[in-house]
């Protein structure tokens, strides 16, 4: 098949590698012309996976039309941020519908939305066509080919089987299957603001206790606003849930612990995103998932405290005393 990845970050890229390394033809979108050209040159994407070798049936491109062409898939690995900026482009281009992958993993902002509603706001084909893939998965382990378990979600299961064929390689890139979408999409995106509180907890100096309370709780209330707005409560005992959690919370490859590691030894935030080359997702969903709680009348602690940390620049010492000290009650909420 041909199929077009946009976004030439390292999970975009990575996840490129295994379809091209599959024979697949694909196409690297990337925003910026002269990184495009830069991997046409070397077939390495030195800004973000430099110790990897591409296959030679990827090809990178700035042009949206020349990467879209004839496509049968369509996987978007751009920040959720920037979706609304690309994806009325790609509508403008692409008329006849095709199966579309997310690998972004967010909510947001302002309008609070899920990506599959993004993308479906932008690209009314999409209902129907779309598939979300998530699941415990660093992009530097993805593109060195160790092994990875994902899941693809979709309300079609013949849709999420074709998908699965696409991406499935023996020994390293397994995928299993859900139809929760609403699940799967949460648990991918809520995770990254646990990370940060997780990472805050240990740039504190606090133990292995303190990582799993979080962890674990931070679970609960995933689950808690993700089975209050539709999804299957065992979606969030799967990869996307507590998989990728566990992930996301305790490896040292995680963007969005390191920002709260970082926040833990006292650094400030615009500090810490400026020394990063690349996305922390949870800073933003932190404020999404803050607002979709309120809206939904969920309680969420753990992301108010993250949330008051990152946005009114409380002292995360203060958030884990106000953590800790609540009013004692039942694990699990009638």
């Amino acid at each position: 098949m041909k199929i077009t990845v946009l976004g030439a970050g390292s999970w975009g890229t990575a996840l490129a590698k295994v379809l091209g390394d599959k024979g697949h033809q694909v196409h690297l979108w990337s925003r910026r012309a002269e990184q495009a050209a830069a991997i046409r040159s070397t077939q390495r994407n030195d800004a973000f996976l430099p110790e990897i070798v591409l296959p030679a049936t990827l090809t990178a491109t700035h042009d949206l039309e020349e990467a879209l062409d004839q496509a049968d898939m369509l996987l978007v690995a751009v920040p959720t941020h920037g979706l609304r900026e690309i994806l009325p482009r790609v509508h403008a281009i692409v008329r006849t519908p095709i199966p579309v992958i997310s690998a972004t993993k967010g909510i947001e902002q302002d309008t609070l939305m899920l990506v599959h509603q993004v993308i479906e706001d932008e690209i009314p084909w999409t209902k129907g066509m779309f598939v979300g893939l998530s699941g415990p998965s660093f992009a530097m382990e993805v593109a060195l080919g160790q092994p990875t378990v994902v899941v693809a979600a979709a309300t079609d299961a013949g849709l999420a089987r074709e998908v699965q064929r696409a991406f499935f390689s023996d020994g390293s890139f397994r995928v299993y299957l859900s139809t929760d979408v609403l699940g799967v999409e949460l648990g991918g995106a809520l995770k990254n603001v646990i990370a940060i509180g997780a990472g805050a907890s240990d740039g504190m100096g606090f133990g292995n206790n303190a990582r799993a309370a979080l962890i674990t709780r931070g679970l609960s209330e995933i689950a808690r606003l993700a089975v209050h707005l539709g999804a299957e409560p065992m979606t969030l005992a799967g990869l996307a849930g507590m998989g990728d959690l566990v992930l996301t919370c305790s490896g040292s490859l995680s963007r969005n612990r390191h920002v709260g590691f970082e926040l833990g030894r006292g650094r400030k935030l615009t500090e810490i995103l400026g020394d990063m080359r690349q996305v922390a997702e949870g800073v933003r969903t932190t404020k999404s998932a803050f607002e979709l709680a309120q809206r939904e009348g969920v309680s969420m602690p753990i992301v108010e405290q993250v949330y008051r940390v990152l946005y009114e620049d409380k002292d995360p010492k203060a958030a884990v005393w106000d953590l800790m000290v609540r009013e004692a009650s039942l694990e699990f909420l009638p």
